[in-house]
């Protein structure tokens, strides 16, 4: 019995030659055990980047450090700047825009106050005192919502916005729907324009211009 082992064992040699040696190492790495504990090409980028980092900071301090000191200076300011944007967003730009003009009277004009009150005035001086007029009567509805005393709901009348701005400005007194009239006589009725019809809608929105919330006129008609 012991020399049949003794056989045996002479018989398969205890150390593999380099080709056997080679072949068991394959299968042994084949496994997939092996294949799951290998770095991921993102482990591997993060292991480089951390591995610069530390010799960046870890090399020898000298008194002149050369383009090192460049490099430090651009990863300090990038870092800053991208807390910056993580922490406060992207900066915006404050435009104060005028507010944009409501439509008035069935119509949608864009024009301001001036503007309206400067296209009157020319078409006073071409006796155009229709365009005049109507012009005028928008300019004094305009300016009181831009100054805020005054916020139509839509499809509000010139009647019923002449109403309103006696109720906040009382220094209009009854000249607010005296206006009203003259202008839907010749906005809706085509009744023709005067010069005296103009006047009165041209003191109407001077008044407003220089009156004041809740303060009354002495010399103003009451409504």
């Amino acid at each position: 019995m012991i020399a049949a082992l003794r056989a045996l064992v002479s018989a398969v040699p205890l150390l593999p030659d380099p080709d056997e040696a080679r072949e068991w190492a394959e299968r042994e790495l084949a496994d997939p055990v092996y294949r799951a504990a290998e770095p991921t090409p993102f482990d591997r980028a993060a292991r480089a980047v951390l591995d610069f980092l530390e010799r960046l900071f870890t090399a020898p301090v000298s008194g002149d450090w050369g383009p090192w000191a460049f490099v430090v200076l651009a990863v300090l300011v990038i870092a800053a700047i991208i807390v910056a944007l993580l922490i406060w967003g992207r900066p915006r730009v404050t435009v104060r825009a005028r507010p944009a003009a409501r439509a008035l009277f069935d119509e949608d004009d864009g024009r301001s106050a001036d503007e309206l009150r400067a296209d009157a005035a020319a078409g006073a001086q071409r006796d155009d005192w229709d365009a005049a007029i109507v012009l005028r009567f928008r300019a004094f509805a305009r300016g009181l919502t831009e100054r805020g005393i005054v916020d139509p709901p839509p499809g509000a009348t010139a009647r019923a916005f002449a109403r309103s701005a006696g109720d906040a400005l009382p220094a209009l007194g009854s000249s607010g729907l005296a206006a009203a009239s003259v202008f839907d006589d010749v906005r809706y009725l085509g009744r023709p324009g005067t010069a005296d019809a103009y006047a009165l809608v041209r003191r109407l929105d001077e008044t407003a211009v220089a009156s004041r919330v809740g303060i009354p006129d002495a010399g103003a008609v009451a409504p």
